[in-house]
């Protein structure tokens, strides 16, 4: 499985071309000798969501400090599933315009194939994993903070409610959302092609559905999903639909003075908020009809407050880093972008050194020292990963590969 793109045929639409994009631009540029040029911030943040991602599943420590979830009221996973659902339309979008709906269908239905047999092979070895050591240092707690008591009482019935999607143990949330979302990718591109306004109002109206009816799915032995779809896919297609022209229609925007104010000003209040969680004493300073409004801010079903924290950062990352930051080449930046271009091998490898370093904390102890040598050597081992599959792919490459590649698109390409 790869993270690669699969080709589009055809040149994609111009108003598709150069979106202003609120985290990034996914730009086709014409091909020569089969290559095309990379948008390395979609590779940048992508990459970086993963690494926050990773650090996030550890127990927390000093590094987690550096995590955006502390300084506001969205996460990691707002960035992915943005980036997920723009570079999945802008390649297959470009697909159906030239190929048509079946063809692309198919292609798109064939990733998400791809993507349900990378979650069940992250399924067994992460169960294998969380067995062997509760069972080799006789520490029950593994299984049950994992969460895989169920599957150890009764395996038969796990393992079918786990293929459903219905059963996860701890951190193996996002992909089964990812796995639901490109499964309707279908019909919402071939709506979003011809009416995106429209198909964007409908996942609002979707969004306020989900929170009036309280709309969900449920998870085995009890419970609902960490990530319920219903709610999340409004930043999906939201994402679909700055790919397809969205944005670009709403360059002056992005560009006003005013509407970067407003960003600034959202993300200090925010900041604020989130500081008083660690504070005790700043919190009566908020007054009490707002904390009443405001609190529980819903992960789960994507609070309104996140999704508008996530839109406030990608206002101002959007000013401030153009497409030809010269930064975007810098040596230092390239393990983290490559991991953004192999976005799915890295989020599978991330999930199992998270459980790894939790291990290697509980058992030798976990002082500050240990936390930041855990994190780091995670991280170094996911940016090494990523370079062993750049280097595959280019020896493939240079060994008879005939194969074109076109934008990536992460969790969203693959081969076709």
């Amino acid at each position: 499985m790869t993270s690669v793109a699969d080709p589009i045929a055809g040149t994609p639409p111009a108003e598709a071309a150069a979106p202003v994009a609120l985290v990034a631009q996914a730009k086709a540029v014409p091909r020569s000798g089969g290559a095309s040029k990379r948008e390395l911030r979609l590779d940048l943040f992508r990459g970086l969501a993963l690494w926050l991602i990773f650090i996030d599943h550890l127990p927390p420590n000093i590094l987690t400090w550096i995590t955006i979830r502390n300084y506001g009221f969205s996460d990691a996973t707002e960035i992915f599933i943005f980036i997920s659902g723009y570079t999945a339309a802008f390649v297959y979008g470009g697909a159906m315009r030239a190929q048509g709906f079946v063809v692309a269908a198919a292609r798109i239905l064939k990733r998400v194939w791809q993507i349900y047999v990378a979650h069940v092979f992250l399924f067994t070895i992460f169960l294998a994993e969380i067995s062997y050591v509760a069972t080799s240092f006789q520490n029950p707690l593994y299984s049950e903070e994992m969460g895989i008591l169920d599957f150890l009482k009764q395996p038969d019935v796990t393992i079918v409610q786990a293929l459903l999607l219905r059963f996860r143990p701890v951190n193996m949330d996002v992909l089964p959302l990812y796995i639901v979302l490109m499964f309707f990718l279908p019909p919402i591109l071939w709506a979003m092609l011809r009416k995106p306004d429209w198909t964007l109002v409908l996942s609002v109206l979707l969004y306020i559905a989900t929170w009036w009816f309280d709309l969900h799915l449920t998870a085995y032995p009890s419970g609902v999903w960490v990530f319920n779809p219903f709610a999340w896919q409004l930043l999906f297609v939201f994402g679909a639909w700055c790919a397809l022209g969205g944005a670009q229609r709403m360059s002056r925007i992005l560009a006003s003075p005013v509407t970067l104010a407003i960003a600034i000003g959202y993300l200090l209040l925010a900041f604020y908020i989130t500081l008083t969680w660690y504070v005790p004493w700043m919190h009566p300073w908020i007054p009490g009809p707002i904390e009443q409004w405001m609190y529980p801010i819903d992960k789960p079903n994507l609070d309104v407050l996140r999704f508008a924290h996530f839109l406030a950062l990608a206002a101002v990352t959007v000013r401030f880093l153009p497409k030809g930051w010269p930064g975007l080449t810098s040596p230092w930046l390239r393990p983290v972008i490559r991991c953004g271009q192999h976005s799915l091998e890295i989020f599978c490898l991330g999930i199992f050194l998270a459980f790894v370093g939790y291990f290697v904390l509980a058992e030798l102890g976990g002082g500050a020292v240990a936390h930041v040598l855990v994190s780091v050597a995670g991280i170094v081992l996911m940016a090494a990963a990523a370079w062993l599959f750049s280097w595959y792919k280019n020896v493939a490459g240079n060994n008879g590969g005939t194969r074109a590649t076109g934008p990536d698109a992460g969790l969203a390409g693959g081969e076709a």
